[in-house]
C-alpha cells in the first residue's frame, strides 16, 4: 500500500499530513516554517508502542474510540442501545485542491461515514480543520470533537491561556506541562468568564508557537495531553449539553471550526497571526472607521429619561464622541433589574415626545444613535413571559432559577428566534439606529423543553444565536454590531465573524483593565476590542491613574466614553476632547496596522505598538513605581520596539526628536513618568 501524503501551506507555514503506515488513520507529518516538510518526521515515533497500540502512540490527527482506547480519542460512538461502542473505520479516500484537504474514513458495520476537512484562510497563516459526520443507522455520539492537533515538543510544554472570572477575564496565565493531561473549557452555554476557547503551545527550548482557537458559542473545551515520546496533543471540540448527540439514518453532523496557527516568533507572532485572521472575518466591514462612542449607562443607570440622556449626548458631542449609546433602562418596566425584558418597546413616561424624536434630538448634535437589548432574557413579570411561559428553559416539575431576576429564552426553538429578529427589525427599522449593543447576563440553568424528547439543546442555541446575527448582517447591513455577556462572557470567532466589536469585561478601572486588554489582544484584534474610558476605581489593582492614562489605555482598541461627563470639571473635558482628537489622527493605524505588545502590566512601563505603512504609533503606559527623579539619579524607562527598519529614521512628530531604528529596536524610546505623567502616545514617521 502506498501511503500518501499532502501539504497545505498558507503564506509562511505548511502543514503536512499523511496516512500511517501503521493504520487506517491520518497522522501529522510535519507543521512549521515552509519547507519544514521536506526531510524525516520529527514525529515519526508511533511504532514504540510498548503496552499500548500504534494508534495511541500515533500523532493521529482524529481517532475514535475503538482504534485508540488508552490515550484518548476524539470520537465516541454507539448504538442507542450501547453495544457495539467504539469505531473501527477504513480509510474511504481523499480529496485534494489547492488549499483544502477532505479525508473520508468508514465504519460500515457501526454505520458512520466520517469526513477530516481542512482549509487554508487566505491572506493568513491559519488552517481551519473541523470533522463531518453521516449516519447510515440510528447512532449515539458520546464525543465529538473537532480536531486533534499535534505539537512536537523537545522540552517541557508551556501552554498559555486565558483565565479569569467576571469583570477579571482574560488573563494570561502560563503553565508547564512536562507530562499529564490539562483541560479547560465551560459548561454555561457560553464560552465563560472562566476561560476562552484558546490555547497557545510552545517549546521550552525552542522560541515558535502552536495555536488554536475554537468558533464556538455554546458548551466546549480544550485538553492538552503531554505524552510519552515528545508531543503535546491538543483535543478541543464542543460538549453536548446532553452528553451525547443523537444521529438519525441519513443525517449529517458538522463539527464547530478548529482555528490552527503558528509562529517562528513566539506569543506576539502568534498574536498577529490571530489579528490578521480577525481583520480577514471582518472582511470589508473592517473599512469602516469605528466610531468613537459614549455609552449612558454607567452615568444613569436604569434611571434613563429624555432629558437626562440628551444633556450627556450634548456633553459627549462637545469633546468630540461621534455616536451615542443608550444602555439598559429605555424601555417599558425597567426601573430595576426586576422588570421589562422581553417587552421591548420605548417607555412613553421616559420619552414624553416619543422616541423618535429624541432620537432626531441626538442626531442633531452631530450624534449616531445607539441601544443596548438583551434579546434572549426575559423577566418573569413581564408581557412576554406571561403570553409565552413555555419559551423560556425550564424543566417540567422543578423550580426555575432566576439569575440576575431574569430567566432564558430557549433561542433553540425556531418561535423565539422569529420574535427575536422580529423585535430587532422593528427597532431598527422604525427608529433611526446605527449601533446595537447585544447583551446576554445569565447562563442557562435549568436548561430543558418539555415535551421536546431528546434535543440537542446547546448545539440548536448555537444555531439560533447565529441564524439571528446573520439575519442582523444581511437585513441591516450598515448596523454596527457589539457583543456582549456580562463583560466578556461570549467571546470566539463565530461571534466575531458576525459582530463589529466586543466588549472585553464589565470592569473600566485602568490597571485592571490593562491586564484585561494584554490578555485579549494575545488572542484577538484591537479593531474588535471595545474599552472604555470611566472613573471606575480599581477592583483588583486600586492603584489611581490619571485621565490620560485611562485615554490612552482605551485607545489600544475601539475607543469609547463611559464616564458622566456632567461631573467633569472643564479642564477634565477639554482634556478628553484632546485625546478623542488625536485618537481619530491614528485609530486607523490601531485598527488595520500589525499589533506588538511591548512589555507586561507587571513590568515597570508596556504599550502596545502598532505599524501601518510609515507610521507607528506606541500607546505607553506606566504601571509600577517611578525612579526617584529629580531628587535622586535616575534615568528614563524606555520600552524597546520591535519590527522597525534598523537603518531608517523616525520621527515624533509631536517633539520633532529623530532616532534611528537600531536605536529603538536596542534602547528604547524613553519615557520619563512622574506622578502628574503616566501615559502617553506617540507617532513616529519614517523618514
Amino acid at each position: 500500500m502506498t501511503h500518501e501524503r499532502w501539504t497545505l501551506r498558507t503564506e509562511n507555514t505548511s502543514y503536512t499530513v499523511r496516512l500511517s503506515p501503521d493504520g487506517p488513520w491520518a497522522e501529522l507529518d510535519a507543521w512549521g516554517p515552509l519547507g519544514v516538510e521536506d526531510g524525516p518526521s520529527a514525529l515519526d515515533w508511533s511504532r514504540r508502542t510498548h503496552f499500548i497500540t500504534p494508534a495511541d502512540a500515533a500523532p493521529a490527527e482524529y481517532l475514535p474510540y475503538g482504534l485508540r482506547p488508552f490515550t484518548g480519542s476524539e470520537l465516541v460512538a454507539s448504538r442507542p442501545d450501547g453495544d457495539d461502542r467504539g469505531m473501527w473505520w477504513e480509510f474511504a479516500g481523499a480529496e485534494a485542491d489547492e488549499g483544502a484537504l477532505h479525508l473520508a474514513f468508514h465504519d460500515e458495520q457501526l454505520g458512520l461515514r466520517t469526513a477530516l476537512h481542512y482549509e487554508t484562510v487566505p491572506g493568513t497563516d491559519v488552517i481551519l480543520r473541523w470533522t463531518e459526520f453521516t449516519a447510515t443507522r440510528e447512532l449515539r455520539l458520546e464525543r465529538l470533537d473537532s480536531a486533534a492537533v499535534n505539537i512536537p515538543v523537545t522540552g517541557t510544554a508551556r501552554l498559555t491561556y486565558l483565565t479569569g472570572q467576571w469583570s477579571q477575564e482574560f488573563q494570561r496565565t502560563q503553565l508547564d506541562l512536562p507530562r499529564g493531561t490539562f483541560t479547560i473549557g465551560s459548561r454555561q452555554g457560553v464560552p465563560g468568564h472562566a476561560y476562552a476557547p484558546w490555547l497557545a503551545v510552545q517549546d521550552s527550548e525552542a522560541q515558535s508557537a502552536y495555536g488554536i482557537a475554537l468558533a464556538w458559542p455554546g458548551n466546549w473545551h480544550i485538553t492538552a495531553e503531554a505524552e510519552p515520546g515528545g508531543v503535546v496533543r491538543v483535543r478541543a471540540g464542543r460538549v453536548p449539553h446532553e452528553g451525547a448527540v443523537c444521529l438519525a439514518p441519513g443525517e449529517t453532523l458538522a463539527t464547530p471550526q478548529l482555528a490552527c496557527a503558528f509562529s517562528p516568533d513566539g506569543l506576539e507572532g502568534l498574536s498577529r497571526v490571530w489579528h490578521r485572521y480577525e481583520r480577514h472575518l471582518t472582511g470589508e466591514r473592517l473599512h469602516r472607521p469605528r466610531k468613537v462612542l459614549y455609552n449612558s449607562w454607567e452615568a444613569t443607570g436604569f434611571d434613563v429619561d429624555a432629558a437626562g440622556q440628551l444633556e450627556l449626548a450634548k456633553t459627549a458631542a462637545d469633546i468630540g464622541a461621534e455616536l451615542f449609546v443608550v444602555d439598559d433602562g429605555w424601555f417599558t418596566g425597567r426601573a430595576d433589574d426586576t422588570g421589562g425584558l422581553g417587552d421591548w418597546w420605548p417607555d412613553p413616561a421616559a420619552f414624553p415626545l416619543g422616541f423618535d424624536q429624541f432620537i432626531t434630538d441626538v442626531r442633531a448634535l452631530g450624534l449616531d444613535f445607539g441601544l443596548w437589548i438583551e434579546p434572549e432574557a426575559v423577566s418573569p413579570g413581564s408581557r412576554l413571559h406571561a403570553d409565552h411561559p413555555e419559551w423560556v428553559y425550564r424543566i417540567d416539575g422543578r423550580p426555575g432559577r432566576l439569575v440576575r431576576n431574569q430567566l432564558l429564552l430557549d433561542l433553540g426553538r425556531t418561535d423565539v428566534q422569529d420574535f427575536v429578529i422580529g423585535t430587532l427589525d422593528r427597532l431598527l427599522g422604525t427608529y433611526d439606529i446605527s449601533y446595537l449593543k447585544w447583551d446576554m447576563n445569565r447562563p442557562p440553568t435549568e436548561r430543558g423543553r418539555p415535551g421536546a424528547g431528546r434535543v440537542d439543546l446547546d448545539a440548536e442555541h448555537v444555531a439560533g444565536y447565529l441564524r439571528v446575527l446573520d439575519h442582523l448582517r444581511a437585513a441591516h447591513p450598515d448596523v454596527t454590531v457589539e457583543g456582549c455577556a456580562g463583560g466578556g462572557g461570549r467571546i470566539e470567532h463565530a461571534t466575531i465573524a458576525r459582530t463589529d466589536v466586543v466588549w472585553p469585561s464589565d470592569n473600566t478601572a485602568p490597571l485592571d483593565r490593562l491586564s484585561i486588554q494584554y490578555g485579549f489582544l494575545h488572542a484577538h484584534a484591537p479593531h474588535v476590542m471595545s474599552s472604555w474610558v470611566t472613573d471606575a476605581p480599581g477592583v483588583f489593582d486600586p492603584r489611581p491613574r490619571s485621565l490620560a492614562f485611562r485615554f490612552v489605555n482605551a485607545m489600544c482598541g475601539v475607543l469609547g466614553i463611559g464616564a458622566d461627563l456632567r461631573a467633569w470639571t472643564p479642564e477634565q473635558r477639554a482634556e478628553g476632547a484632546r485625546w478623542i482628537a488625536r485618537y481619530k489622527e491614528v485609530r486607523d493605524v490601531i485598527h488595520h496596522g500589525e499589533a506588538r505588545l511591548l512589555g507586561s502590566p507587571d513590568a515597570r512601563s508596556c504599550g502596545v505598538q502598532y505599524d501601518a505603512g510609515d507610521r507607528t504609533v506606541v500607546a505607553a503606559l506606566s504601571t509600577g513605581s517611578l525612579d526617584g527623579a529629580p531628587l535622586v539619579p535616575g534615568r528614563a524607562d524606555r520600552l524597546r520596539l520591535r519590527g522597525l527598519e534598523p537603518g531608517a529614521r523616525y520621527r515624533d512628530t509631536a517633539t520633532g526628536t529623530t532616532y534611528s531604528g537600531a536605536h529603538l529596536l536596542h534602547h528604547g524610546l524613553p519615557f520619563a513618568w512622574t506622578a502628574a505623567r503616566d501615559a502617553d502616545l506617540i507617532v513616529l514617521l519614517r523618514e
